[in-house]
């Protein structure tokens, strides 16, 4: 069994090598899905990866950002020269970087990262099929579920075993992105399922402080010891140590635990295992768990009134001292600290965390090198640290790494980094190659306004004069049933028991426009419940519908044989040109482009899509063109969950240190957590309309509406009079 670690600086990388790791994963220049980590060059890249080749360790590559158009020209300058590299592996997500791969630099072997969000046995086969040796399974299975897909694999099964957990499956969070545009999909996370909620009344929505507030998204840490020598039996191929971000004591600690384990034999296990949960213990941590390897819904994921931070509490400031020009914290030391710790400091107001190296602490007037627990002092805080002067706030401290023992200077490290840069040789042959497949994928005409783009057997007008449809996405009876203000073009209709126990009145509904719904499958679907979805999906064809929206990839296969009109979900995460050709290269014939999408983006990704120009355009654009829609309304969940939602009360609107507001619901045995107010693209219908799209959706999933609302809603759509202003999503700005 294979022990893979993180290294998101050299120090992490040299104590990952010699403390044990089989194989150590790195983030690629500004595409990998960790880019607050300090980034490796190519160049340092290339070090590394020849350097452990020579120790017999592994090393793999994460480029698993998701792409925008305008990354595609790095991506590809990033993928010839890491060809030239031999990384063992690239650790990948995006769809078009995935075609990209498996069609110009087939030589690099891919992994699945855990963001493409592989739950069950088809997700596992989808990415054999798209050309990857390993999947990173998602975090939320248990042990059974995990044995499962192990039993039938024909691919690699690689397994999180340690480290930090995230409220939502990762790949369909869309909490800090929807709130600035920080995209944890693109690795820019600011993690504010680690802030302090507060709960407020529905009909006041004012903010109170009461028993169902608290940190009710933050997970504590996983921790896999004892489940070790039950994953090995199994046959899992790779246990995962989570923290790119976590300090060399950290890695140092933790890949030393997991090495002792995987190493004793099964007579000494027992005592090992004991002696390797001191090394966790002492690695700065937070609380830990065993996630979800024993349940579905664990209970002991979350500790409401602890704040998830990393590390050892030091206490709290209680005052802020400016002296002769520099700004100090007053504080009695919870636990000892000493000059040189790295330091995390959480304003309790806004949830932020800011870091820093102590440099300097004061016991009364004297400068010391360190002090212990119980003892009053003050400690140097960084000039950047100036707004907190005038804080109200409550602001803690917290030692998240240790200081590190100086090497001996005669024995030194155990691993040694050499230079080394490519050849002028090699250098010139990978810009050659970038330049060829640069002027196969981008080396487009102008399109004319004359000229016309075939689909099926009609001819129709140049796309940027064809008008966007109008689709309405509904999650319950009630909302298709009744009389609607507004008239789209086509209904979305979720899958859910709710709907499918009305399924009879529906189809009556539409009579013989039944052809306009379109039945929408949730995103996650675990093996359990395969054999319900496909029951439903029967019924449904067997009632007159064949329309059906897929929300991964995935899904695909539930399909497999039957004649049905396939779209995709915004949860496919389309963001580029390539990614759009591979969708369609798969069958559907329509999907959403990512939600997450900005203005900019969605102009030079339909842009380039568009373009009829080269010979790959020819092929997979222009004989397989793909219907693109984009979500312009609705409250989408920014939080998608096993964990159970029975801790928070439907009756209570839940707030944000930011003053944001939510609200979370149960929704077929997941939890789902939405904000109250949603976000509106509609006031630039008309420029959506003219960039190209084929269809709009207003999605009303999760929203309780009345002829008021509904109302509202219309008002909105033919903006015939002003309306208080809503949010945009990152339309208006950048996704970061």
């Amino acid at each position: 069994m294979e022990l893979l670690a993180p290294a998101g600086n050299f120090e992490n990388f040299k104590a990952a090598v010699e403390e044990g790791a089989d194989s150590v994963y790195v983030g690629a220049p500004s595409l990998n899905a960790r880019t607050l980590v300090r980034e490796f060059s190519l160049a340092e890249l290339n070090t590394m990866i020849q350097s452990a080749h020579e120790s017999g360790v592994k090393v793999f590559v994460a480029l698993n950002s998701l792409i925008r158009e305008e990354d595609l020209p790095l991506l590809l300058k990033t993928l010839a020269f890491l060809e030239s590299m031999s990384p063992d592996a690239l650790i990948v997500q995006d769809l078009g970087l995935i075609r990209l791969v498996h069609t110009y630099f087939p030589t690099l072997k891919m992994h699945g990262s855990t963001l493409m969000t592989v739950h069950n046995r088809d997700g596992a086969q989808l990415l054999n099929e798209l050309g990857c040796s390993r999947v990173v399974l998602a975090r939320e299975l248990t042990m059974k579920e995990i044995s499962s897909l192990v039993e039938e694999k024909d691919i690699e099964i690689e397994v999180f075993i340690h480290g930090a957990m995230c409220f939502s499956y990762s790949g369909l969070c869309l909490f800090s992105s929807f709130h600035g545009g920080k995209s944890g999909l693109r690795g820019k996370c600011v993690q504010p399922c680690r802030r302090k909620f507060s709960t407020a009344s529905s009909k006041h929505q004012v903010k109170t402080s009461n028993a169902g507030s608290g940190y009710l998204f933050s997970m504590n840490d996983l921790s896999g010891l004892e489940l070790v020598p039950e994953l090995m039996k199994m046959g899992v191929d790779s246990l995962k140590i989570e923290g790119r971000l976590r300090s060399e004591t950290y890695v140092r600690n933790i890949v030393k635990a997991y090495r002792l384990v995987i190493d004793a034999d099964e007579e000494s296990r027992a005592e090992v295992i004991k002696e390797a949960s001191l090394l966790v213990n002492e690695a700065l941590g937070r609380r830990i768990s065993s996630g979800y390897f024993h349940a579905p819904r664990p209970r002991d994921a979350i500790v409401r009134h602890q704040s998830g931070n990393i590390g050892s509490y030091l206490g709290r400031i209680e005052s802020i001292k400016p002296i002769s020009d520099r700004l100090y914290g007053s504080i009695t030391l919870k636990n000892p600290c000493q000059i040189g710790e790295r330091i995390r400091v959480h304003i309790e107001r806004t949830g932020e965390r800011l870091a820093f190296t102590l440099a300097e602490i004061k016991d009364e007037n004297t400068i010391v090198k360190n002090a212990p627990a119980n003892k009053k002092v003050l400690v140097l805080l960084p000039k950047t640290f100036k707004q907190l002067e005038n804080n109200k706030s409550t602001i803690e401290l917290y030692r998240v790494d240790t200081v590190t023992p100086k090497k001996n200077k005669k024995t030194g490290s155990l691993l040694v980094l050499k230079p080394t840069q490519l050849s002028k040789h090699q250098s010139a042959s990978v810009n050659a190659k970038i330049a060829r497949i640069n002027k196969k994928i981008f080396s487009v005409p102008t399109v004319t306004k004359q000229k016309t783009t075939k689909l099926g057997r009609k001819r129709h007008k140049t796309w940027a004069h064809k008008k966007s449809e109008l689709w309405l996405r509904a999650d319950t009876p009630e909302l298709i049933l009744a009389k609607s203000p507004f008239n789209p073009d086509r209904y979305v209709l979720n899958i859910n028991k709710k709907m499918i126990s009305n399924i009879g009145q529906i189809k009556k509904h539409y009579g013989r426009n039944i052809r306009s719904a379109i039945w929408a499958l949730p995103p996650v679907i675990h093996d359990a419940r395969i054999r319900s979805v496909e029951k439903q999906i029967t019924l449904l064809m067997k009632t007159g519908f064949r329309a059906f929206q897929i929300a991964h990839l995935s899904q695909l296969q539930l399909f497999v044989g039957q004649r049905v009109h396939l779209y995709g979900d915004y949860t496919l995460n389309l963001l580029n040109s390539q990614s759009i050709n591979l969708a369609a290269e798969t069958g559907l014939i329509g999907a959403q482009l990512s939600i997450e999408i900005d203005k900019r983006s969605l102009q030079n990704t339909l842009n380039e899509n568009r373009s009829q120009g080269s010979a790959e355009n020819r092929k997979s654009a222009r004989a397989k063109r793909l219907q693109l829609g984009l979500s312009v309304y609705g409250t989408p969940a920014l939080f998608t969950s096993r964990i159970s939602a029975d801790s928070f009360s439907s009756k209570r609107i839940l707030v944000s240190p930011k003053n944001e507001q939510f609200f979370v619901e149960n929704q077929d045995g997941y939890t789902l957590t939405r904000s109250k107010k949603p976000f509106s693209l509609l006031p630039y219908k008309q420029e959506l309309q003219q960039v190209g799209l084929d269809y709009l959706v207003v999605d009303l999933s999760g929203m309780k509406l009345g002829k008021k609302e509904m109302t509202e809603i219309n008002d909105r759509l033919q903006n015939k009079k002003k309306m208080p202003k809503l949010p945009t999503f990152n339309y208006l700005g950048t996704l970061e």
